[in-house]
């Protein structure tokens, strides 16, 4: 017999359809609060420098994506003392060979991700993280080389890039790399070499059109169908590129979207299942496989963390919502028991199809992803609340490395990492 909260939710999920069209783009509109319109940003002067703001607009900070000025002199100051954990978290930066200031980008004017001819992402995905680490080591390190290598990185591919394509996984592209090329760009954006305008047009231009498709339309189909991710990186990139184009609009919609949104990406719907008396809260993706929930709460990390840093809390949005679905994943992931309540909803196009998880997925359980460190320094150190499977895992994972750590292929890259040496404290 289904638990009451699990009828709840099927209800809930029920009345979202019916306002769904085939087409989707009305109803999926209006779950954003007025649309594209919401985000601003999309009308014709698009590429266009955001305009002077009004006196008394609120101002966003710089930089203020994943790493604010704090977290990036406390690590150049603990590594010059030689100090750890900060300086293991060096040397796993300073290893790895995305951070070498010899790297040299290739970039495309066409990026295909998807089961179709011609995909090339890996290429994009490589050179990102090349530009982050690098950058990383320039502002941690105060190497030249580093921050001119991450600065070629960046120009290079402003200058080539025109089009991101291939099947639905295009929406992914456009969201976990629009996330992380912003957070490798907000840490060069004051070096004299960078084409930082160029940047934020490509940005404008390209990626964030695509995340807003997304958000909106669902790829045409139901809008319960996209699983909690998608909706995520698209969510990150909107965010990301709002704070580093000084695009309040931008980071308003997205912030609108986490907390009333019709689709899996919105907090409550990513996590549809309390169990209070546990301090645990069931991940929308736990009965499909592990590493997706991972990938899912780095994402929804990395959201927190930029809006942290622009002075919102999305962190404890819903009495600390995400620390609890946060704890679930990490417990189960440890190996002990958590419950689970059986998980419906429609996916596909049109009105879709009814599936339903009536247990919780072992699949790739106990991998290790560099997601943990920043929850750990959130939850057990600003906020001082009691963390013990989520501190476990930063434990078990630390000192976290980046990309290029975690494996060869795109999974491994869709943390940017390095936890450990930047949210320590």
């Amino acid at each position: 017999m289904h638990s009451p909260a699990h009828k709840h939710v099927n209800k809930h999920r029920m009345s979202r359809r019916r306002l769904c069209t085939p087409g989707g783009g009305a109803a999926a509109a209006g779950a954003l609060g007025g649309g594209i319109a919401a985000f601003g940003g999309s009308g014709a002067d698009a590429a266009q420098p955001a305009a002077k703001k009004p006196a008394g607009q609120r101002h966003f900070a710089h930089p203020g994506l994943l790493h604010n000025a704090g977290d990036l002199h406390r690590a150049e100051a603990r590594v010059a003392a030689g100090r750890d954990p900060w300086l293991a978290g060096w040397h796993r930066l300073t290893a790895n060979p995305h951070s070498a200031s010899t790297w040299r980008p290739r970039p495309q004017a066409t990026v295909v991700r998807g089961a179709v001819p011609g995909q090339n992402h890996p290429v994009l995905y490589r050179d990102i993280h090349a530009a982050y680490q690098n950058a990383l080591r320039w502002r941690i390190g105060g190497t030249k080389a580093n921050g001119d290598t991450a600065v070629a990185i960046l120009n290079a591919w402003s200058a080539t890039l025109t089009t991101l394509t291939g099947n639905a996984d295009r929406f992914l592209a456009a969201g976990i790399y629009g996330y992380q090329f912003a957070n490798a760009a907000e840490l060069v954006r004051d070096h004299p070499d960078f084409e930082f305008a160029r940047f934020k047009k490509m940005l404008r231009t390209i990626f964030y059109p695509m995340n807003i498709d997304f958000l909106t339309r669902h790829d045409d189909a139901v809008i319960s169908g996209y699983w909690a991710n998608w909706d995520l990186c698209n969510l990150a990139s909107v965010m990301a590129i709002g704070i580093l184009l000084d695009d309040l609009a931008l980071f308003r919609g997205a912030v609108k979207y986490l907390k009333n949104g019709e689709g899996n990406g919105s907090i409550k719907n990513a996590i549809p299942f309390r169990y209070d008396a546990q301090g645990l809260a069931q991940w929308q993706e736990s009965g499909r496989d592990q590493g997706h929930s991972m990938t899912g709460v780095g994402l929804l990390g990395a959201i927190c963390e930029m809006a942290w840093n622009q002075g919102t809390d999305l962190y404890g949005y819903d009495d600390n919502r995400f620390l609890h679905a946060a704890e679930y994943v990490a417990r189960y992931n440890l190996g002990a028991h958590v419950p689970f309540t059986p998980y419906g909803r429609r996916s596909g196009d049109g009105h879709g199809q009814w599936r339903e998880q009536t247990m919780i997925s072992a699949a790739a359980r106990g991998q290790l992803r560099p997601v943990w460190e920043i929850l750990h320094h959130h939850y057990a150190r600003r906020r001082g609340l009691s963390t013990p499977y989520v501190t476990a895992m930063a434990e078990k994972v630390r000192a976290e490395g980046g990309g290029g750590d975690y494996g060869p292929h795109s999974g491994g890259y869709d943390q940017l990492g390095f936890g450990t040496l930047l949210y320590s404290k």
